[in-house]
């Protein structure tokens, strides 16, 4: 059997370890390949009045780098556009698309870019979020598999790569849920790494088990992460 490789597309650092660091600690430790692609610097979340934009952007970028580490992740690329302004243009898919041509993954796990908001647990999907998935989406299928696309990344050696399935994290109805009982405790110590953005990590740990007991429940397991699945022919 190939071996699995995955390519986790989020807008921020944490976003991925939030929405899906349990499915992925799991893969890993089954022997899977995970890369992440970060696509902002995260550089605009801090209400330190001392904080500034590069300094943040530093901060974020090393808590991710631990947290990758505390999960297994192979390779962390930053793309390092500004925080709140994503766009999901044309130059962004064609950043994802070298990136997906460069690992080859077999599955994209990216956040939904249809979610503007979840009535189940009550928050606005960030305009970034939505954007990275979006842009991930396209440059999935077809941007990265067809050569034409992009003449120079061929120049560059880089080959089309056909991505079998395409991941979304779900924060709404239960659609494919994962057992994550087992690498739950790994995912919330990823998390706490980020303590630029949850200085108070008690209550975040509390919100997590409450969504993850909420995937479970019904599937007999304690703690679970949701997606959507999508087979790419």
């Amino acid at each position: 059997m190939k071996k699995k490789v995955v390519l986790a597309v989020g807008a921020h650092p944490d976003d991925i370890d939030f929405g899906a660091g349990g499915t992925i600690a799991k893969w890993i430790e089954q022997g899977a390949y995970v890369y992440y692609l970060v696509c902002t610097d995260g550089s605009r979340g801090s209400d330190d009045p001392q904080m500034t934009h590069d300094k943040l952007a530093g901060i974020r970028r090393k808590e991710q780098e631990q947290a990758g580490k505390i999960l297994g992740i192979k390779k962390i690329f930053f793309l390092n556009h500004i925080d709140t302004q994503l766009v999901s243009d044309f130059k962004l898919k064609k950043d994802i698309a070298k990136v997906i041509k460069t690992v080859r993954p077999n599955i994209l796990l990216t956040m939904n870019p249809a979610l503007y908001y979840s009535e189940m647990f009550n928050f606005i999907n960030h305009s970034d979020h939505r954007a990275a998935a979006s842009a991930a989406m396209d440059a999935c299928f077809p941007l990265s598999r067809d050569r034409l696309t992009f003449p120079d990344h061929e120049k560059q050696g880089l080959r089309p790569h056909k991505t079998k399935e395409l991941w979304l994290i779900g924060f709404e109805k239960k659609d494919y849920i994962v057992d994550i009982t087992k690498t739950f405790d790994k995912k919330l110590k990823a998390i706490a790494i980020h303590r630029s953005q949850f200085p108070d990590f008690p209550p975040v740990k509390k919100r997590l088990e409450e969504i993850a007991g909420y995937f479970g429940k019904g599937k007999g397991f304690k703690y679970a992460e949701n997606f959507t699945v999508i087979k790419i022919s």
